[in-house]
């Protein structure tokens, strides 16, 4: 069997959950069988078994004005990809982004599609201040493809309910596989020099992810006054929706003295360090279809305190990996972090926990082998659908 993995984000540009899970599948997958990976933005061949290729958009396209450009730019990468030859058995899209491309291919190249979704348009209505009309654009591929897949995969069984609600897809054809991480790469560290450089002192409450609403950061930043005193809020996070929120956030960061901001997506090593001296990784997203960074977070043995939203409740445990709060509640926000911040034991037993559970139920080896029998689903369905 060979796949081609069809995404948006991929190393060395990885700025979401949803490039970490391209690249850690396409390794993970490479072990089973051929994979070849078609990407955004120019790439160097790998020497690692996996067939890269990337693709920048139209150049007629280019420009920042008006905002629906990022969504035609997607439309010119999908018909670049689709024109150069397929010999796959099977085409795999990851996010909007990806949909359309995979779409053509499986129609032109006669090969069945999987579409994994790490978020849902129809659940992000926010992005409609980043890419303007585009986000009717971007809604619409992703309808398109979810609706022709001939397997639907989700990140976690809430997203899998919202797919069937949203979509008009065949339940049988939408299956539930959760991400996972390497708990190799991210396990607890007694390393500190990263921490001494970039300024972060102990105790303090860690936040990694991007800059968007949907991570629910200015909520974090309402619950930072009502901490311990003493206690230092660090972001990690950068790649903003728009300029409009990194110059917001940058307005509230500079009137919070106990507040520091990592402008920057850090290298493994470095965020390995943050998550693994931090009293307590906080969460506050306000819709989060899995939430690797709780998974990470955990594989260094650091108590979660998150929202209970979407397949976060699939992944932390309230009252034993972590604590599971209200979305958009500052004050039940800064009330769960106290709690884990005033009680040194619990943080203690939670991160063991969450170690555990990570090395139990959230491998790549295991998402690979699950990802393997959707894919030989898929081409036998195809095959009799299609008289082949």
């Amino acid at each position: 069997m060979k796949a081609l993995l069809v995404t948006r984000e991929y190393p060395p540009h990885i700025y979401g959950g949803a490039g970490v899970v391209a690249d850690q599948l396409s390794r993970a997958l490479a072990r089973r069988m051929s994979v070849e990976v078609r990407c955004f933005g120019p790439r160097e061949p790998r020497t690692d078994g996996i067939t890269l290729r990337g693709y920048t958009p139209w150049e007629r396209l280019a420009g920042k004005e008006p905002k629906f450009v990022p969504a035609l730019e997607t439309l010119s990468i999908g018909l670049a990809m689709a024109r150069d030859p397929v010999d796959a058995d099977v085409v795999h899209a990851h996010t909007w982004y990806a949909d359309m491309g995979s779409l053509w291919i499986s129609t032109l190249y006669r090969i069945p599609l999987v579409v994994t979704l790490h978020s849902m348009e129809p659940l992000r209505p926010w992005k409609a201040d980043q890419l303007g009309s585009g986000y009717l654009v971007s809604s619409w591929i992703e309808k398109t493809a979810v609706e022709a897949a001939h397997r639907v995969i989700a990140v976690s069984n809430k997203m899998r309910e919202d797919i069937i609600a949203h979509f008009d897809a065949d339940p049988a054809r939408v299956v539930t596989i959760h991400n996972g991480i390497d708990p190799d790469q991210f396990k607890r560290t007694e390393a500190r020099e990263h921490l001494v450089r970039l300024g972060v002192k102990p105790p303090y409450v860690l936040f990694v992810g991007r800059i968007t609403d949907q991570k629910g950061i200015f909520h974090l930043l309402d619950a930072a006054p009502r901490l311990p005193a003493g206690v230092q809020v660090v972001l990690c996070a950068s790649a903003p929706d728009t300029p409009e929120i990194e110059e917001r956030l940058r307005r509230r960061v500079a009137q919070m003295p106990n507040v520091l901001w990592i402008n920057e997506m850090v290298p493994v090593p470095v965020v390995t360090q943050l998550y693994s001296q931090c009293a307590a990784f906080a969460c506050p997203s306000v819709y989060e279809p899995f939430g690797l960074i709780n998974l990470e977070a955990m594989g260094c043995e650091t108590p979660v305190v998150a929202s209970a939203v979407g397949g976060i409740l699939e992944v932390v445990e309230d009252g034993k990996t972590g604590l599971l709060v209200p979305p958009a509640q500052p004050e039940a926000l800064a009330a769960a972090l106290g709690r884990v911040l005033g009680n040194p034991t619990l943080a203690r037993e939670m991160g063991r926990a969450g170690r555990k559970r990570v090395e139990e139920k959230f491998s790549w080896a295991s998402v690979a082998e699950r990802t393997e029998q959707v894919y030989a689903d898929a081409i036998a369905e195809f095959k009799r659908s299609s008289g082949d």
